[in-house]
């Protein structure tokens, strides 16, 4: 039985153990924290099947420096950590073109427009199903002319299949009364759906996969063991335990993997966008579907006994210490549209996620013939195109064949010379 080694143990790590082991693979789990202690466990719980319309669109260079000295903007920068951020940065922004837009939008429809169905098929049978539900995507505007500022956004996902009904703040309130008269606009989005509980679910994910015969190791990977005579192959992996060997290795471990990814033979241009979220726990009322706030970039979830309000941009690098200006504006935020919302406490939350230059995850073995895969980068999208990337690369690993056009997220793209 051949024996695949995983290096990360958030949703895209999981969902990709799960689909070798259902496949006849032997599975280890090597991870530092255990599973879901990042952003699978912080995101806002939305299967966000349309969201493959990118940041970097036109007109952000332009907008940037405006968000960053607005209180109330999504976007944030630990100023000090400028310098190191700017040759990420210059090469992000050069991708603010529509025809990248379009690129972007037609690739990750691929990976993302099913998303609900392949987490149905991922948690048959392993008691996550509990945390899947059916719910619309709601995004609300201020005002008409924010909503219409946005109409090409619409019109690019209608073009890739999501369904959409578009109406008044008004009628909305019908639907759901909690944000009162807090939008003028309102677009539903059809066919998503929600995680009631992110960190609860992919432990129960975890769980099945341990019962099933993986093994996991708490460790933290130090350096990759490769064969002398063909530097393409990966024996082992050295670690502050001991080594682990495998036939193949799959990295997966998001916005810390820039250095291991280095040493298995991929220059990743890769930035840590550190992400926030506050949470009303034991909530007076919840609301009936998930809603991006479009004003202030962030998503009010109903999840099991509170309320997750989860969003913002801030490049600060991995440190793990909070910025007060986030959680700042997410609470000036959540009093404006929940204001008639009562809770218990109010905890909060900032976690890291991988953001590649070109906003495209990576999916695949580093090189044609290699043994070593990554599997990282899905910026916002994490939750959401997990199950069907650990899909991908487990058909990569066990030779099944796919359609699927899969150039865009071909790690070879970053290949170097490993010394």
């Amino acid at each position: 039985m051949q024996h695949v080694v995983i290096v990360g143990a958030g949703i895209v790590g999981v969902s990709t153990g799960i689909w070798l082991q259902r496949a006849g693979y032997r599975v280890t789990i090597v991870d530092r924290d255990g599973p879901a202690a990042g952003a699978s466990f912080g995101n806002a719980g939305v299967l966000a099947a349309g969201a493959f319309v990118p940041v970097t669109v036109p007109g952000i260079l332009r907008k940037a420096p405006g968000m960053l000295w607005d209180a109330d903007a999504p976007l944030f920068l630990r100023w000090g950590y400028l310098p190191r951020l700017l040759p990420w940065l210059r090469r992000y922004l050069g991708y603010a073109r529509m025809d990248h837009v379009y690129d972007y939008a037609r690739h990750m429809a691929t990976l993302l427009a099913d998303s609900q169905a392949q987490h149905k098929a991922l948690a048959a049978g392993t008691g996550a199903e509990r945390f899947i539900g059916d719910e619309d995507y709601v995004f609300g505007y201020p005002t008409d002319a924010a909503a219409q500022a946005d109409a090409w956004g619409f019109d690019l996902r209608r073009d890739h299949g999501v369904r959409f009904t578009a109406m008044s703040g008004r009628d909305y309130q019908d639907i759901d009364p909690i944000f009162g008269n807090a939008f003028a606009r309102v677009v539903i989005c059809h066919d998503h759906g929600r995680i009631s509980d992110p960190g609860a679910y992919l432990q129960a994910l975890f769980n099945h996969l341990i019962a099933q015969g993986a093994a996991f190791e708490r460790a933290t990977v130090e350096d990759v063991i490769r064969d002398s005579l063909d530097t393409g192959v990966i024996r082992a992996l050295k670690t502050d335990r001991g080594l682990i060997e495998g036939d193949a290795v799959v990295l997966a471990t998001g916005a810390w993997s820039k250095p291991l990814a280095a040493r298995l033979g991929a220059d990743l241009p890769l930035e840590a966008e550190r992400g926030y979220h506050i949470e009303l726990i034991e909530p007076s009322a919840t609301p009936k579907n998930p809603v991006m706030v479009a004003q202030g970039k962030f998503v009010i979830t109903p999840m099991d006994g509170r309320i997750r309000c989860a969003g913002v941009v801030e490049f600060g690098g991995l440190t793990p210490a909070k910025s007060a200006a986030p959680l700042a504006m997410l609470r000036r935020q959540v009093a404006r549209f929940l204001p008639d919302v009562t809770y218990t406490r109010m905890d909060d939350w900032v976690g890291h996620r991988p953001a590649l230059a070109s906003s495209f995850p990576v999916l695949g073995p580093t090189a044609p013939g290699a043994n070593g895969y990554l599997a990282l980068g899905h910026q916002h999208v994490g939750l959401t195109g997990g199950p069907k990337s650990g899909r991908i690369i487990a058909d990569q690993i066990t030779g099944v064949a796919t359609n699927l056009d899969l150039a865009a997220f071909d790690p070879a793209q970053y290949k170097k010379d490993v010394a």
